[in-house]
């Protein structure tokens, strides 16, 4: 065998067949599609591969399979700002850990010089999932245009986007009528920074949970525009939980409770407090949206909505897979159950 090995260069496929003495279509079935040759053919073929060192190109094999053998998941915000976020991060393990049980890689997309629509263009992905999108983002079209299977997690989907979600109005309104049942009415509200998909999308998550606090309010005589209620926006990373905290120590009108729709920005929040020497919960309490895990190691630990991250993206890949493998779910819109985990950093006054 040594003597046939082509010297100083590559080992190709015409190699192994002018070797085997098969044709470089059934060893190119042996390496893709072994089930379209005898086991006796395969066997010899990949024998000789592996005598000879042949390591298959994974660009070719991907045109000869017309798949790419990942799929996409397109981040919310920069790279900066996702990676900080724990919620993110717990969406992107249940999505690979899907991925390795179909032998796919998983794809990370950023926006590329700031647009979403181009990185969308130029992903090599069989399928992509979103987070936060709503049907009118402009971002939809893209992926539609590129006929590319896609399954949104936490959006505002139409009846034809499969989604993955929580009822974030019903939650959102579960967690601003406890705060006011515990008889806080100074409240600073901390929302999401808007995705990086659309600027200017009127229906998104935020909205609705911002619906969500407003239907809780106007039981008790307020509103989102009351003076004790003010309304910040932050990225969801703990920095800016702490700079949050900071202008909220600052201002002439300290509320009592931060009803925050992240909880590492509550966590932010929390630590901010504490170093300044404002005790939580007996001076300011804080609550927080999502349950991370930091949410119960954090003292006091975070009163706060669970929403099985994870879970989201190992359903959303699921649902992936079966539309790129012809199989469409029959339940198109998933709503998981949420829960408010009521702990200590929450207290009467």
């Amino acid at each position: 065998m040594d003597d046939k090995r082509p010297k100083g260069k590559r080992v190709t496929i015409n190699d192994i067949a002018r070797i085997s003495g098969y044709s470089k279509t059934a060893v190119s079935f042996a390496f893709n599609d072994p089930s379209r040759i005898s086991s006796k053919t395969c066997a010899t073929i990949l024998k000789v591969a592996e005598e000879l060192g042949y390591y298959p190109d994974p660009l070719a094999r991907k045109f000869s399979l017309q798949r790419h053998e990942s799929i996409g998941f397109l981040l919310p915000q920069d790279i900066h700002y996702s990676f900080q976020n724990p919620y993110i991060m717990q969406v992107v393990e249940g999505i690979g850990s899907v991925c390795q049980q179909y032998g796919n890689t998983l794809t990370l997309i950023p926006p590329i010089n700031e647009s979403v629509i181009e990185a969308v263009r130029c992903a090599a992905v069989d399928g992509l999932i979103t987070q936060g999108m709503s049907i009118e983002m402009e971002i939809l079209e893209s992926i539609r245009r590129r006929n590319i299977p896609f399954v949104t997690i936490d959006g505002i989907p139409s009846s034809d986007m499969p989604s993955i979600t929580i009822d974030d109005h019903e939650a959102a309104c579960t967690m601003m009528s406890k705060v006011l049942e515990y008889g806080h009415t100074e409240i600073a509200i901390i929302g999401l920074s808007e995705v990086s998909y659309d600027k200017h999308a009127t229906e998104t998550i935020q909205r609705a949970r911002l619906e969500g606090y407003r239907k809780a309010l106007r039981q008790y005589g307020l509103d989102l525009n009351s003076p004790s209620i003010r309304l910040h926006t932050t990225e969801t990373t703990l920095d800016e939980g702490r700079n949050i905290a900071t202008q909220l120590l600052e201002s002439d009108r300290r509320p009592t409770c931060v009803v925050s729709m992240s909880d590492i920005v509550a966590i932010g929040c929390i630590l901010q407090f504490t170093e300044n020497g404002i005790a939580v919960p007996a001076e300011i309490s804080v609550v927080g949206f999502d349950n991370i895990i930091e949410a119960s190691y954090i003292l006091p630990p975070l009163t706060t909505i669970d929403q099985p991250a994870a879970e989201k993206g190992r359903l959303a890949a699921k649902m992936l897979f079966s539309i790129i493998h012809g199989t469409p779910p029959i339940e198109k819109h998933v709503t998981i159950p949420h829960k408010m985990i009521l702990r200590e950093s929450l207290v009467r006054i």
